[in-house]
């Protein structure tokens, strides 16, 4: 399947998400320790992911769910099933406390922390079981035991608490997929997760980040073929962003890098929680880190390749609002009660089309002179609790432009099946995307069928 985004503004076609589930339970047990913002109403954060769901499939846009990609053609195809155990056995941890091994293994018992006996159990579990093994990271330490079975076990684990927000382990640039690397160790197998659901669709992934580096996806924005903004600061540092560089991994002419050289505050620790594109010429902005002598401004640093392919760095120290009014943005300003209650963290479903979580953010935008899109609005409140909202908690993988895919001598027949070849490829390849994952997407193109 394709992947690639040139631009925020371009049509979204594919979107990856992750319903909270089990590790959101375990999470809300200790919300700080989960990386939470509050305290989380697991109900309410499902039905709001849901309704998230459905507003994009409302849209046209075909939504892949974690859990559903991880168990899909396990039941039928038995080279799927032995992927997903295999995934599983690397999450499943088995061990003997340390004090107790002599004895342990003088029972016999060592069996039982067996790559084997592991084998064993994971081959009787349903799919169901192996993504919650997948999701939950746990570690079952065995203890001999004179009664029954002659072991006991406790259980420990490392539940993917942050998996819903599906931005920030990749970046999705103009030629691909990039697999990220978090700052926060609780989110370091987020990553192995996702790059076994791509790769088992067949998206194309074209590098990963080595350590020391760390790039997290909320940092990124695509915006055409001459430019993408980079964020740098709490989450995502330069080694990340030099390695994409050397790597040639954004594919534009021009990088905005957008340091946070002073602010370094959770609040606005991605920069998709201070900015966002709404259009080719409209941004967000807040209103709060603006100005030259301002104690949380961003600072721009300018990168442009050259004719041998290498980038330069061509302008730097330029303060984030006059870059983006030098490259003819109109400027929406969002003032920081706002900010801090997710009102830049919009998702552009494409050509104006914008899901906003903050509702006086919704109407500034709606009524601004300098955007004509249209905005709607969701409640997104126990997803924001856990510190994202609308973008952080999706993964656009394939963006294109409409007049890319669709002719104005085309049907409406001939519109759907054009756009259908353009993301899946072949036929066969349509088939091995269940209807499951599609959930409405084999019907009307909205966005297509209504131009």
């Amino acid at each position: 399947m394709k992947s690639g985004q040139c631009h925020e503004n371009d049509i979204a076609q594919v979107v990856f998400l992750c319903c909270p589930s089990l590790p959101k339970f375990m999470g809300a047990l200790h919300p700080a320790g989960a990386l939470y913002a509050q305290p989380v109403n697991l109900k309410q954060a499902i039905d709001q992911h849901r309704a998230f769901r459905a507003l994009l499939q409302r849209q046209g846009i075909l939504t892949l769910e974690v859990s559903q990609v991880l168990a899909h053609d396990t039941e039928t195809s038995v080279n799927a099933r032995m992927d997903l155990e295999q995934l599983a056995a690397q999450s499943l941890c088995y061990r003997a406390e340390p004090e107790c091994l002599s004895r342990f293994k003088a029972l016999g018992g060592e069996y039982y922390i067996s790559e084997e006996y592991k084998r064993l159990v994971l081959e009787a579990m349903s799919s169901d079981q192996l993504t919650d093994i997948v999701k939950t990271f746990p570690t079952v330490t065995i203890t001999p035991s004179t009664r029954d079975t002659g072991v006991a076990a406790s259980y420990a684990f490392q539940p993917l608490t942050n998996l819903v927000f599906t931005r920030d382990q990749q970046v999705t640039t103009k030629k691909g997929i990039v697999l990220g690397r978090p700052s926060s160790v609780q989110r370091e197998h987020e990553v192995n997760v996702m790059e076994f659901c791509f790769r088992k669709l067949g998206f194309k992934i074209i590098d990963r980040i080595p350590p020391p580096a760390h790039l997290e996806g909320g940092d990124f924005f695509p915006a055409g073929d001459d430019l993408c903004f980079i964020g740098v600061g709490l989450r995502t540092d330069m080694h990340a962003v030099m390695y994409m560089l050397e790597k040639d991994l954004f594919g534009t002419r021009k990088v905005a890098v957008v340091r946070d050289e002073y602010d370094h505050n959770q609040d606005r620790m991605h920069l998709d929680c201070v900015f966002n594109i709404l259009s080719d010429d409209c941004v967000l902005l807040l209103e709060d880190m603006v100005g030259a002598n301002n104690p949380i401004q961003r600072l721009v640093d300018e990168y442009v390749k050259k004719e041998n392919g290498q980038y330069v760095l061509e302008r730097s120290n330029i303060e984030f609002s006059d870059y983006l009014r030098g490259q003819g943005y109109s400027i929406i300003f969002v003032p920081g009660k706002e900010q801090l209650q997710y009102g830049c963290n919009v998702l552009n479903l494409g050509n104006k089309n914008i899901v906003a979580v903050h509702p006086t953010t919704a109407r500034r935008i709606a009524k601004a002179p300098c955007f004509d899109g249209n905005v709607e609005y969701i409640n997104m409140s126990a997803i924001t609790a856990m510190y994202g909202a609308a973008h952080c908690a999706s993964q656009v993988v394939y963006r294109q432009h409409v007049h890319d895919i669709l002719t104005d001598d085309d049907d409406d027949e001939a519109k759907w099946v054009r756009w259908q070849n353009e993301i899946c490829g072949s036929p066969r390849r349509r088939q091995q995307v269940p209807t499951a994952l599609e959930n409405g997407c084999s019907g009307c193109c909205r966005h297509h069928r209504n131009d």
